[in-house]
C-alpha cells in the first residue's frame, strides 16, 4: 500500500556527528535511511540516546547533518534558503516532549497559539486572529476561556493539547512528535493519543511519532523504525514489527514490555541484547526480510534471517 503513496519526507544516508574532532565526538546520526509517506504516522523507537530525537530535529532543519540528504516535498532541507526556508517551516511543525518547557511562561495562550500566525502573516485582521485562535482551541478539546490564561494555570495533558493546537496554526503538511506522551500521567496519555489520530485524519497530517514505549507507538503508527546507537536496526509495518520481530535488539525491547495479565508477567522472560555486535566490523545494509520488513544485517545475518521466518 504504501508503494502506492507518495513519499513526503526521504532520509538518504544521513549522518550527524555532534562535537566533530572532538574527544568528546559522538555519532547521533549513523548513516540512517528511510521514507514517510503522506497521510501516513511513521513510529521511530529506543530507548534514551539512540538518535531518534536527533533525527526528529535533523528533519526539521534544527540541526545541520554532516552527510547524506533530507527529502522534504522533493526539495532538499539542507539546501533550503529565504523563502523556500520560509515555506518549510510552515509546512512542517514540532510538538515537544515537555509541553512546560516548550510554552513561553510570560504570554498569555492566546498569543502562544497565534504566534505561528502572526509570524507567517496568515491572518489580516484582529478579528480574524482571534476567530482562528479560537477554532484552534476548539479543535483540541479546550474552550476559549482558557485563552486568557497562563500556561502555569494548566495541567501537562491541557498544555500539551495548546502544544498541538500551536503546531497546527500554520496548517502544516508534517508533524514531528517528539515523545509527546512521556511526561504525561498514564490515564492523560490515551487522551493524547487518540487526539492526535483525530486530527491527522481530519486534516491529512503526516507524522514522525518519536516514543520509546513500543506498546504506544504500535497503537498510534502505520509503520516503525527501530534505533540504536545512532543506526536504524529494523523497519516494518507496525504489526509486522510487534509480532515478527527479527532483530536481536527489537526483541529485546519487546521483551521488555510489561504484560496486564499477572500469569503472563509472571512467565515473561526478558532477553538481554548484546550490542557488541553492532561493533565487530563486519559491513551491515538494510535487507528486505519479509515484504515491506528490513532489518540492518551483514549478508550472511540476512540469509540466517530469512531461513528462520
Amino acid at each position: 500500500m504504501t508503494q502506492e503513496r507518495q513519499k513526503l519526507v526521504e532520509l538518504k544516508n544521513v549522518t550527524l556527528t555532534f562535537n566533530q574532532g572532538k574527544s568528546n565526538e559522538v555519532k547521533a546520526i549513523d548513516n540512517v535511511s528511510f521514507e514517510i509517506y503522506e497521510g501516513e504516522i511513521f513510529g521511530l523507537v529506543g530507548e534514551s540516546g539512540s538518535g531518534k530525537t536527533t533525527v526528529g530535529r535533523a528533519i526539521l532543519k534544527l540541526y545541520d547533518i554532516n552527510d547524506g540528504e533530507i527529502i522534504f516535498a522533493d526539495k532538499n532541507v539542507d539546501q533550503l534558503k529565504g523563502k523556500d526556508l520560509y515555506d518549510f517551516r510552515k509546512k512542517a511543525q514540532m510538538i515537544f516532549q515537555d509541553p512546560q518547557a516548550s510554552l513561553n511562561g510570560r504570554m498569555k495562550i492566546r498569543d502562544i497559539i497565534a504566534e505561528g500566525l502572526d509570524i507567517h502573516k496568515l491572518t489580516q485582521t484582529k478579528e480574524e486572529r482571534e476567530a482562528r485562535v479560537e477554532e484552534l482551541i476548539d479543535l483540541v478539546g479546550l474552550n476559549k476561556d482558557h485563552l486568557s490564561r497562563y500556561p502555569h494555570e494548566f495541567s501537562g495533558g491541557q498544555r500539551q493539547r495548546i502544544g498541538i493546537a500551536r503546531a497546527l496554526a500554520v496548517h502544516p503538511d508534517f508533524i514531528v512528535a517528539d515523545e509527546p506522551i512521556s511526561a504525561l500521567d498514564v490515564s492523560i496519555q490515551a487522551q493524547v493519543v487518540n487526539l492526535m489520530q483525530k486530527l491527522q485524519r481530519e486534516q491529512g497530517l503526516t507524522y514522525l511519532f518519536i516514543a520509546h514505549d513500543l506498546s504506544m507507538v504500535k497503537y498510534i503508527s502505520d509503520r516503525i523504525g527501530v534505533m540504536h546507537w545512532g543506526k536504524l536496526l529494523e523497519v516494518g509495518t507496525a504489526d509486522e514489527i510487534y509480532n515478527n520481530p527479527i532483530h536481536p535488539y527489537t526483541k529485546s525491547l519487546l521483551s521488555a514490555i510489561p504484560e496486564p495479565d499477572p500469569e503472563r508477567e509472571r512467565a515473561r522472560q526478558h532477553q538481554e541484547y548484546d550490542p557488541s555486535i553492532e561493533q565487530d566490523g563486519q559491513e551491515r545494509q538494510m535487507h528486505e526480510i519479509r515484504p515491506g520488513h528490513f532489518v540492518y544485517a551483514t549478508e550472511a545475518e540476512a540469509e540466517v534471517y530469512r531461513q528462520s521466518q
